[in-house]
């Protein structure tokens, strides 16, 4: 590849919205999670990890994964992603019309376990 033919644009996705809104030891509101997000797209950001379908036992501060894409503004050009981490994420992802979902695969068992403390990560799949 050539100088001339390489990419002519980078894409910078904001992951706070969703891996710094999860890090908290206390719930975020739903209302206060949605005017960051809306806020940041009013500046110009136009990628986003928004939230995760994680399990509400797991990732309590996700709990409201659905309301926050329920509430969020949406604007062309502005892409919504959601990490999701099993086909039950993906099914609350899709019922919540995220633009794109994140999925993510472990290197090894004992990171599956340890990320997503879930058992069946010995089949080979994290699902």
């Amino acid at each position: 590849m050539n100088a001339q033919t390489k990419a002519q644009h980078i894409i910078v996705t904001e992951v706070g919205t969703r891996d710094g809104f999860q890090s908290e030891p206390v719930f975020i509101p739903t209302e206060r999670k949605v005017e960051v997000i809306n806020g940041l797209i009013d500046a110009g950001v136009q990628s986003f990890e928004t939230t995760s379908f994680v399990s509400p036992r797991a990732v309590p501060q996700m709990a409201d994964a659905s309301e926050v894409m329920a509430q969020v503004q949406r604007k062309p050009g502005v892409r919504l992603t959601a990490l999701v981490p099993n086909a039950r994420g993906a099914e609350r992802a899709a019922a919540a019309k995220v633009d794109m979902m994140a999925c993510f695969v472990s290197a090894s068992e004992t990171h599956c376990q340890a990320n997503l403390n879930n058992h069946r990560c010995r089949t080979g799949r994290c699902a």
